[in-house]
């Protein structure tokens, strides 16, 4: 291990938990890592799994219990708990609160209270309508300072031609990247 401590943010998209847990272990065999997941990702069963699944992988991969509470993830700045925030899945409802400075899930929190301390944050985006209404809060983040983007691609232009998905075997380089205040390009890629 590096000494490097990262935090490991989940939200709600659902269909992506499973992928997001393999890049979890690819990151914990390399960093020391801390989970956290937002609240509904924390407490919602779903058809791609149960809640109580994700949070155990999580916290077996990890050696540490799953931060999944505003109150529980508000000491990562004030103390400097983090190193760099991954958001894995990061849905269009937390890349838009992010863009509003909206802090009302343990996720949002996490990244609020990292950027305080100017360091770097790596979203991976996964939501079906970053081409629509979650376009505007791309926009706003990929000019922010210390945000980085591990790079994503439309998963079916067909069928959901507004949707994007992180390419999540590229999130270890983005990380590696952006721990030195670089962003891995090409940031958009055909699949």
């Amino acid at each position: 291990m590096t000494g490097i401590r990262l935090g490991f943010a989940m939200c709600g998209s659902f269909c992506t938990l499973g992928a997001a847990l393999g890049a979890l272990r690819r990151l914990t065999a390399e960093y020391d890592v801390t989970p956290i997941m937002s609240e509904t990702a924390y407490g919602t069963d779903t058809r791609f799994g149960k809640a109580a699944d994700f949070i155990s992988e999580a916290e077996k991969l990890c050696g540490k219990s799953v931060i999944h509470t505003i109150a529980g993830a508000e000491p990562i700045g004030p103390k400097g708990l983090l190193d760099l925030l991954v958001i894995a899945p990061a849905t269009g409802n937390t890349v838009s609160k992010m863009a509003a400075g909206i802090t009302d899930t343990a996720v949002t929190m996490s990244a609020k209270a990292h950027l305080r301390n100017e360091r770097p944050v790596v979203i991976a985006v996964s939501t079906n309508d970053a081409l629509s209404a979650s376009a505007p809060a791309l926009g706003t983040l990929l000019a922010r300072k210390n945000i980085y983007f591990a790079p994503m691609y439309q998963d079916d232009t067909e069928n959901k031609p507004a949707s994007l998905v992180t390419d999540l075997g590229k999130l270890p380089e983005t990380v590696g990247l952006a721990l030195r205040g670089r962003q891995l390009q090409p940031l958009f890629a055909a699949r």
